[in-house]
């Protein structure tokens, strides 16, 4: 493990965690999981976290094969409260772009690292306090306004730590940006302070970090950016009573679940090859039934 002056936005491709400074954390925390479903995860996440928007794929078949044994609890970390700091060779912006490059290479995900050039962020805190305003009024909308706000500065190298951005995320997911607005100054801004302090006392080191809990209290932890099987592996092993449920996995089913796919989110959805899969999207798209949106890393698609 890194010590405490790892700087949070290298996150090691090998392990695949974005690490925090951990002199604060204690790991002797016994949290007691309120659960409605047979497992549920604690997802400790950040909005600008390279290696969380690395298992976005992993995720988003968890959710299709498991879903209805599964909940997912998002909290946020606090990866980047400011540039106060200097340590692992960062310390301004300029400094993460060739890092963000290189890591979209390695989880074959499109990220730009242009955004730290040409719109940096001063910090990852105004979009975490939004999206705890966004979770006051529906988790499910919550969810996708992080996945909008993902893409926005990894693929459209917006800043969104800046209000116009987060409203503009907001107001495309159905959410009330007015009322995220009101709450960030208040009820969001408390319950952000409360996940950096239970990430402190359940010894959180890094992004992702996922705490998988059964009825039992038994509890697993996945650290870092992990193949699908692991993920599968943990969750059976805590419920072996959850079987997998079969999905459409043509692309009309898959972007009717999901709106935007990578190639890379395709390839681990449909079963296909990579090469079937980019071969497929570009097809759909010269066809005029998918649009696509390309950054010098890689592409997203959406339904016209």
């Amino acid at each position: 493990m890194k010590d405490s002056k790892s700087n949070p936005l290298l996150c090691d491709p090998e392990t695949g965690v974005c690490e925090i400074d951990t002199s604060s954390t204690t790991s002797d925390f016994d949290y007691q999981f309120q659960q409605k479903k047979l497992i549920k995860i604690i997802y400790f996440t950040d909005p600008i976290c390279s290696s969380c928007w690395g298992i976005e794929p992993q995720l988003r078949k968890l959710k299709l094969e498991y879903g209805k044994y599964v909940e997912i609890e998002y909290r946020m970390g606090g990866l980047l409260p400011d540039w106060s700091y200097n340590s692992g060779g960062i310390s301004k912006p300029s400094d993460v772009a060739h890092h963000w490059d290189e890591v979209s290479a390695y989880y074959d995900m499109p990220i730009d690292g242009d955004v730290w050039l040409e719109n940096p962020l001063a910090s990852s805190y105004p979009p975490s306090i939004a999206f705890k305003a966004a979770q006051l009024q529906d988790e499910a909308k919550a969810q996708k306004f992080m996945r909008r706000m993902r893409e926005m500065v990894f693929l459209e190298k917006k800043n969104i730590a800046d209000w116009n951005q987060i409203k503009a995320a907001a107001i495309e997911v159905g959410l009330d940006a007015d009322k995220i607005q009101q709450d960030y100054a208040g009820k969001a801004t408390e319950l952000f302070k409360e996940d950096l302090m239970l990430a402190r006392k359940m010894g959180v080191r890094g992004f992702p970090t996922l705490y998988v809990n059964n009825s039992l209290n038994n509890t697993q932890v996945i650290y870092g950016f992990r193949p699908y099987a692991l993920f599968e592996t943990t969750l059976r092993s805590l419920a072996p009573a959850a079987f997998k449920d079969s999905y459409d996995s043509s692309w009309e089913g898959l972007f009717a679940k999901y709106p935007t796919l990578t190639a890379r989110e395709f390839t681990e959805l449909s079963g296909k090859s990579r090469q079937e899969s980019e071969s497929l999207l570009k097809q759909l798209t010269q066809e005029g039934k998918l649009k696509q949106h390309t950054t010098k890393n890689g592409s997203i698609w959406k339904v016209k």
